[in-house]
């Protein structure tokens, strides 16, 4: 899949610098055994299973730190026709909105454009996978202990912009070519947060019937 994401979607288009993993370390393997799997046409319910022996919140952070990245590319690729104008407000079709709160600079849920709200939300999950606190890298650093509940909170936003991008703009994406690689990452995400329970699915219901489509 890596492969062909990099042949469909151009690397300056991607809406935030990538993460890199640092060659050396246990991360960076976990990693290059993930892409190896995924690039070997495995099942993917199985690509995601937990290695034997590995520690699982080293595998949650490889994973959260890789959907970042290749979510981040698909929405970069979307994003000049992702305008205040045709987006005012971040939602999935009439039916869901999404509003911004950080207890920051919004103490309350605000309606905002989706290109607005995807910038405050890679802002805000670039912070996270950057704070060695929560994604520790060096050897022998344990995990904080809510570290499963911010990975949580992570991918159930990141859920947002498959959802956005898919009622909104799945059009570009067909023009584009590339259909069958987003659902390919999609699948990925799913098969994934399914394995490990990281997202109430009732959380899915925007995209259910889309789901029910590629995944079952």
């Amino acid at each position: 899949m890596a492969l062909c994401l990099g042949q469909v979607f151009s690397k300056d288009k991607t809406f935030r610098p990538r993460k890199r993993f640092e060659p050396g370390t246990q991360r960076f393997e976990l990693y290059k055994r993930a892409q190896a799997s995924l690039k070997s046409g495995l099942d993917l319910r199985k690509v995601v299973q937990l290695p034997d022996g590995e520690n699982i919140n080293d595998w949650i952070a490889v994973h959260v730190v890789d959907f970042f990245n290749r979510i981040n590319l698909i929405y970069g690729t979307v994003s000049e026709f992702c305008t205040e104008k045709s987006c005012p407000i971040m939602s999935g079709g009439p039916r869901y909105e999404y509003r911004w709160q950080d207890g920051d600079q919004y103490k309350k849920p605000t309606k905002l454009p989706a290109l607005i709200y995807m910038n405050l939300l890679m802002n805000w999950i670039e912070s996270l996978i950057n704070n060695e606190d929560i994604f520790p890298t060096r050897v022998g650093v344990p995990f904080p202990k809510n570290f499963q509940q911010v990975c949580k909170k992570i991918l159930s936003r990141l859920f947002r912009v498959f959802v956005h991008v898919y009622i909104h703009h799945f059009d570009m994406i067909c023009s584009m070519g590339a259909e069958a690689h987003i659902n390919t990452c999609y699948k990925h995400y799913y098969f994934f947060i399914s394995e490990f329970s990281l997202i109430d699915h009732s959380e899915l219901e925007p995209l259910k019937e889309m789901t029910e489509r590629i995944c079952h």
